[in-house]
């Protein structure tokens, strides 16, 4: 059976909208509200869990994410929004600056800002994580409902995004507090369910036929990084979390070598014999790392703060910082090291299922996109590419 696809959270952040702001205008809401997703171009009704007046001005409307089949943590969570309608400019206008610390301008009509659960930036205060698709599928959908006189504030709350966010990786790409808005399209692919790893699947084994070398991009980070890089696209695999199956399919189809290119936080995992990499089945990075240092003779004391790190990618800062401190290269050594670790493995790997030999190499980078490490075999394979 096909994978069911569902919406992105900025879905129902605007569905969410749409029906208190009609609901403010006395308009009989029902339980659905229509909107345009823009991306793709394409209408659809998003159910509607409550809406009430909480004020003069003010009504609340909650609808509860579906991400379709993916094994998403934001499944069944309740999205608010909070519209507060602003009848006269000058209400809007007159508003004390501390009052919008955390609001975006959509416009001259429509202010957005994050509340409760939404994730906040560390390198732009006062900034939440409510980014361009979610910012224009809020506007494009709500402008129209608008009388020429009104104005709006519209609040968006995550009620469980500060716990969900624990389970993230959002921390580590500078997102503090809560979940992200995030996302350019409406449509949540399945792309951790079992049925996508056949779809991936039929990708290799078209691309293995043209290519003796493929490049697996483990992630939208990884993906946005090769085509930076200029690796052909006709190289390039989408692999999601699957990275055990789609090694193994490699081997099967006779492929001769694999560049991997991913997050530290992620490719980190298979150096310890991780093979599906998303966080609901293991984790053990911090676990990974320490470990690594440790055979370097790292001190106790610095292993013990590793260890303690909430991210991988604290972890990281942490060495770095040390390293400046003290004229040492631990960050440069231990990175090789887990890079020449993670090609053995995934090679090792490949060829206990399938008896082919696979020559692997790694590229891994950190928040920022910057490439951390190479290892000595993704460099001789880069001549392949």
């Amino acid at each position: 059976m096909k994978p069911r696809s569902g919406y992105t959270l900025p879905v129902f952040a605007s569905a969410s909208a749409i029906a208190a702001l009609r609901y403010l205008h006395q308009e009989e809401v029902g339980e659905k509200v229509w909107l345009n997703l823009i991306e793709p171009a394409q209408r659809v009704e998003i159910e509607i869990e409550q809406v009430a007046r909480i004020g003069v001005n003010q009504a609340l409307a909650i609808t509860r994410s579906d991400p379709g089949d993916n094994l998403d943590i934001t499944r069944h969570t309740p999205v608010w929004a909070i519209v507060e309608l602003k009848v006269s400019p000058e209400n809007l206008q007159s508003v004390s600056p501390g009052e919008f610390k955390e609001t975006e301008s959509i416009g001259s009509k429509i202010l957005i800002q994050g509340g409760e659960g939404v994730g906040k930036l560390i390198d732009q205060p006062g900034k939440s994580a409510i980014y361009q698709y979610a910012q224009r599928l809020l506007r494009e959908n709500l402008a129209p409902l608008l009388k020429p006189e009104e104005q709006i504030i519209v609040t968006i709350i995550l009620p469980e995004g500060r716990k969900l966010a624990q389970r993230t990786s959002n921390e580590a790409f500078g997102v503090v507090e809560g979940l992200s808005l995030l996302g350019t399209s409406g449509i949540s692919q399945p792309l951790s369910a079992i049925g996508q790893l056949d779809v991936y699947l039929e990708e290799l084994k078209l691309k293995a036929r043209k290519f003796d070398t493929l490049v697996f991009c483990v992630g939208e980070n990884g993906l946005d990084l090769a085509q930076q890089m200029g690796i052909n696209p006709e190289q390039r695999v989408k692999t999601a979390n699957w990275l055990g199956p789609m090694l193994v399919a490699a081997g099967v189809e006779k492929v001769k070598g694999i560049l991997l290119f991913g997050y530290h936080g992620k490719l980190i995992k298979l150096a310890g014999g991780i093979f599906h990499t998303h966080h609901h089945l293991a984790d053990g990075r911090l676990e990974i790392l320490t470990a690594h240092l440790a055979q370097l003779g790292l001190a106790t004391s610095i292993l013990q703060q590793v260890f303690r790190s909430k991210t991988t990618e604290e972890a990281l800062i942490y060495l770095r910082q040390f390293d400046q401190e003290h004229n040492t290269h631990w960050v440069e050594q231990v990175y090789r090291a887990i890079a020449a670790q993670i090609d053995e493995r995934c090679s090792d790997y490949i060829r206990k299922h399938t008896q082919e030999s696979v020559w692997v190499g790694s590229v891994l980078f950190d928040r920022d996109r910057s490439i951390i490490v190479k290892s000595e075999n993704s460099r001789l394979l880069g001549n392949t590419i």
